[in-house]
């Protein structure tokens, strides 16, 4: 499972911010967002979390765990979920909306495939 900073850093470069864009939308330091980001600080706050989780898109749950705040079992599935779909939505912002029901036929086809 992935630190809080990696996972911090990832999220944040998947959406294409700075720590200084970041530093403008929520208040916390730049400073801050760095040692977050380079695992220095291994005990973020839970307010610090929420506002990063929703700014990232990444589920407030996978951080607390990879924070060590929560039970990282928990998290594992719902990471690995959660990493898909940001994946998914980061690829899919450009496509067509017949290209988007083809996504969406595509993996029905899969999980049909999988309940034979």
């Amino acid at each position: 499972m992935s630190s809080i900073g990696s996972t911090l850093k990832e999220s944040r470069k998947n959406i294409g911010l700075t720590l200084r864009q970041v530093e403008d939308m929520t208040g916390i330091s730049n400073a801050y967002l760095s040692q977050l980001e380079n695992d220095k600080i291994k005990n973020p706050s839970v307010n610090i979390l929420s506002k990063l989780s929703s700014l990232y898109k990444v589920s407030l749950k996978t951080l607390l765990g990879n924070a060590n705040m929560i039970d990282k079992k928990e998290t594992k599935e719902e990471e690995a979920n959660a990493d898909f779909m940001q994946k998914i939505a980061f690829r899919a912002e450009h496509l067509t909306e017949e290209e988007r029901n083809d996504v969406i036929k595509y993996l029905e086809f899969l999980k049909s495939k999988r309940s034979v």
